[in-house]
């Protein structure tokens, strides 16, 4: 891609200007020109050098790396540009992110002093239907997060996070199946600060945060959690270890505090059941390595380690598993994760249950790249005992152990920052048992911003 180094410089125009009354340093460019001043102001900031230190040559080409390189040194006068200029120094940056990443520059560092706050959030509205179970209202509920983030200084970061929980269209959008709001539908469940430091290889952060619990898939945990975390990463391994706690966030909602009767009515359970990981204390650490050039880049394996304690009516000690995800191209990836669980018999007929699944990708649907897609289709195999009860980051929300079942899914980005969902599990068989398994279809509207 070619552009004009005139249109660049409208992009830039006045960044760092410093002196109004600087030579002129180019000998095309002559004092009556409708770009005299900017060219001037742009030069003498180091902006732009021109061709051969002579002449500017407004009317070339110039390919992208050029390009890259001029706004690289447009975000080095970040704290001189206006407003309106930093949006469009912020486009420019977004538009050749991988030219820049080439010169060294971390678009990051741009973002860092576009202003100290950021605000992010996104909406959700989901339905859900198991079959053989009567559809109602319930079958629909949304969700909004709000994010701000602010950075500190170039290695600290403070992120604070709300979220209401999920809220069903059947009675009148109260989480707690009453027509008024419950005073716990909205939480905190974003507190932190995240401090990046050793050259920007090692991170620590501590507070609230959402941590999934190991897997890739985030079939277990994926919620709200108390704890510090420290993460070291180059390009050839991560190590992660960390201490906390589980908290009640929207967990509770489905796995404690609220109970769904038989029309779809929700009510008011104990929120201290003994399987639930709600208030369990946990070490755990993580190690993957990142392998593979051409069609195999970005490849990894990986194991992780969750030490369980802190509530002597939770059966599970201690839980582990290793994980592998292959990218075939551009296109196509394949993740595959193996977990066992050892726990106290007296709540599982499974000695030591465990979970197999795999998952076969083609595409990558891409909030920022509206038209983006993906379709998957994965397998799951879970013994009786092999999901802790507690909340779940998986697109499942029920049958998500004793079972083998296949899903399939498709993700499409229909505008920018907006995407469209759809799941469906078939095949599915209960492991134990003559219970039957019903199926369940999901599909959602995800819109961030």
């Amino acid at each position: 891609m070619k552009t004009k180094v005139l249109a660049a410089l409208v992009a830039t125009m006045a960044v760092g200007a410093t002196c109004a009354f600087a030579a002129n340093p180019f000998v095309d460019v002559p004092t009556d020109s409708w770009a005299y001043k900017s060219v001037v102001e742009l030069a003498d900031a180091g902006i732009i050098q021109g061709v051969d230190g002579s002449y500017f040559q407004g009317d070339r080409n110039i390919t992208r790396y050029e390009a890259a390189e001029m706004t690289a040194k447009a975000m080095a006068h970040m704290d001189k540009a206006s407003v309106e200029q930093r949006a469009l120094i912020n486009k420019l940056a977004d538009e050749y992110a991988d030219e820049l990443n080439s010169l060294g520059v971390r678009v990051s560092n741009l973002e860092n002093k576009v202003g100290n706050v950021k605000l992010t959030g996104d909406a959700r509205i989901r339905y859900k239907y198991e079959n053989g179970k009567v559809e109602n209202d319930n079958s629909w509920d949304y969700r909004v997060r709000l994010r701000a983030n602010a950075q500190v200084n170039d290695r600290t970061k403070v992120t604070y996070g709300i979220s209401t929980n999920n809220h069903n269209f059947g009675n009148n959008g109260a989480a707690s199946g009453a027509d008024d709001q419950d005073s716990n539908d909205t939480y905190t469940d974003l507190a932190n600060v995240d401090y990046n430091f050793g050259g920007n290889n090692w991170d620590l952060m501590v507070g609230r945060y959402t941590y999934i619990l190991g897997d890739k898939v985030g079939y277990q945990f994926g919620d709200t959690f108390d704890g510090a975390q420290l993460q070291y990463k180059n390009d050839k391994f991560k190590a992660i270890a960390g201490y906390g706690k589980f908290k009640v966030g929207d967990a509770d909602v489905w796995n404690g505090k609220w109970k769904a009767d038989a029309k779809g009515n929700l009510t008011i359970k104990d929120t201290t059941a003994a399987d639930s990981l709600l208030g369990v204390k946990t070490g755990y650490g993580e190690l993957e390595g990142f392998f593979g050039g051409g069609r195999l880049a970005g490849s990894s394996v990986g194991v992780y380690y969750n030490d369980f304690f802190g509530k002597d009516a939770f059966k599970a000690d201690d839980l582990w598993g290793a994980f592998a995800s292959f990218n075939f191209g551009s296109k196509w990836n394949l993740t595959a994760n193996y977990e066992q669980i050892s726990k106290d018999q007296s709540k599982t007929s499974v000695d030591d249950p465990e979970m197999w699944y795999g998952k076969l990708q083609y595409g990558t649907a891409s909030f920022a790249a509206p038209k983006s897609w993906d379709a998957w289709v994965e397998y799951l195999d879970a013994e009786d005992g092999a999901y802790l009860n507690g909340s779940t980051n998986f697109w499942r929300w029920d049958n998500l152990d004793n079972i083998k079942t296949w899903g399939v899914g498709v993700d499409y980005t229909f505008a920018k920052n907006a995407m469209f969902s759809v799941m469906q599990s078939f095949a599915t068989d209960t492991k134990k048992g003559n219970d039957d398994t019903n199926e369940l279809t999901r599909a959602q509207f995800v819109f961030v911003f």
